[in-house]
């Protein structure tokens, strides 16, 4: 029995375009592609994320959770409505609201998908 080799197949996705969006490594590109992503990362943020926790005493305010959760790092100050960009809605303490991780990772996010959120 001779052994033979499997030809080399020619590359067939090559020639499709990519439909990913790329960015620069790390953080740096999705910052340039959304300027308004700097805001997470301003003490502004940071106090009123933690006043949004504190109004809402730390529950989750997604219908049927209810869910209390003192180590904040398991909660998110959630928007309402989308901000987009928009300076007035991303700083609005009334579009703001507690959510615990799981609900903001999924349900809200499977809401928003559909359109309902």
């Amino acid at each position: 029995m001779s052994k033979r080799r499997l030809a080399g197949l020619p590359p067939r996705l090559a020639s499709l375009p990519s439909r990913l969006t790329t960015f620069d490594s790390g953080d740096r590109g999705r910052t340039q592609a959304s300027p308004w992503r700097q805001w997470y990362k301003t003490p502004r943020w940071r106090a009123t994320r933690l006043r949004i926790f504190a109004r809402d005493a730390y529950h989750c305010q997604w219908p049927g959770c209810g869910r209390i959760e003192p180590n904040t790092s398991l909660l998110v100050a959630d928007h309402r409505k989308a901000h987009r960009g928009d300076e007035r809605l991303f700083w609005d303490d009334d579009n703001l609201q507690t959510l615990c991780k799981p609900c903001h990772d999924g349900a809200k996010q499977r809401a928003e998908q559909r359109g309902r959120a």
